[in-house]
C-alpha cells in the first residue's frame, strides 16, 4: 500500500475516555501503514501525552505526537467526500447503513480518486450517538457474534486497518476504479450537509411547517433523505438558497 493512499485516510477517535486505547490506535495504525490520527473531544486533554498512551503506543510515538486533538468532529472530516461512522447500533434514522466489506470497495473507489476519507470511532462506553452520525455518510457496522458483538475501541479499530490495508494492497494490482474524479470532488463534506440542515431548520420554523416545541421526527427525516442523496456543492448552495427565502417570509 503505497504512502499516497494512506495520506487520503483520517481515524478519528470521538471523545476517547482511556489513553491506553488511544496509544493502542496509534501502534494499530503505524503497523498497517497509517498515520493519520483525529481525537475530538477526548476526555483527558493533551491525552496523546499521557504515559499510559505512549506506553501502549510502543514504536508508534511518532504517530501519537502528530495526532491533531480538537473539540469539533465537523472540524475533523472537512473536505471528506467518504465519512464512515462505525457503530453497531442500529437506528431509525441516519446515513445509510453499510457491512465493512462494502464500506471498504468503497473507500477503495474514493481513494483511488483522490477523495478524503474519514473512518469515525465513538466514545467506549456508548459508542456514535446521533449527533456524530448526522456528519457521516454512512453507518458501517462489523460483522460479529450476533449472540456477543462487543469488540473494545483498539481491537475494532485494528480489524478495520488490517482488513483495509488488504483490501487497498489488492486494489494496487487492478485497473483504476472508472469513477469520475471531478464528481468526487463535487461531493459535499458532512459538516456543509449539517449547516445546510440547520439553515432549513430556521427556514422550517419561520414559514410555520416546523413547531419547535413539538418537532416530532422532521429534521431527522430529512437528514436521512439527504444522506441517501449524497449531495453536490452546488446542491447545498441551491438547498441554502430556498433556505434564505423561506426566511425571508418571516
Amino acid at each position: 500500500m503505497n504512502t499516497e493512499k494512506s495520506s487520503l485516510l483520517r481515524w478519528v477517535l470521538v471523545e476517547t475516555s482511556h489513553p491506553r486505547n488511544v496509544g493502542s490506535a496509534a501502534r494499530a495504525l503505524k503497523t498497517m501503514g497509517f498515520a493519520d490520527l483525529r481525537l475530538i473531544k477526548p476526555k483527558i486533554k493533551d491525552v496523546a501525552k499521557e504515559s499510559e498512551a505512549i506506553a501502549l503506543a510502543s514504536g508508534a510515538v511518532d504517530v501519537l505526537e502528530s495526532s491533531q486533538e480538537s473539540e469539533s468532529l465537523s472540524l475533523a472530516v472537512e473536505g471528506c467526500s467518504l465519512v464512515l461512522g462505525l457503530t453497531s447500533r442500529d437506528r431509525e434514522f441516519g446515513p445509510p447503513v453499510l457491512d465493512w466489506e462494502s464500506a471498504r470497495t468503497l473507500i477503495k473507489e474514493t481513494v483511488a480518486n483522490q477523495g478524503q476519507v474519514a473512518i469515525v470511532f465513538g466514545p467506549e462506553r456508548t459508542g456514535l450517538d446521533n449527533e456524530h452520525l448526522a456528519l457521516c455518510t454512512h453507518r458501517v457496522w462489523l460483522e460479529a457474534n450476533p449472540v456477543y458483538p462487543s469488540l473494545n475501541l483498539a481491537q475494532a479499530l485494528m480489524i478495520c486497518a488490517y482488513t483495509l490495508r488488504q483490501t487497498l494492497k489488492q486494489a494496487s494490482d487492478e485497473p483504476e476504479w472508472m469513477i469520475n474524479r471531478e464528481e468526487i470532488a463535487q461531493l459535499a463534506d458532512p459538516a456543509a450537509i449539517a449547516a445546510m440542515l440547520d439553515h432549513w431548520r430556521d427556514g422550517l420554523q419561520a414559514i410555520g411547517y416546523l413547531d419547535p416545541k413539538n418537532p416530532k421526527k422532521l429534521m431527522p427525516r430529512l437528514q436521512a433523505l439527504f444522506a441517501r442523496s449524497r449531495l453536490h456543492k452546488e446542491e447545498i448552495d441551491l438547498l441554502r438558497g430556498i433556505a434564505k427565502q423561506m426566511l425571508l417570509r418571516k
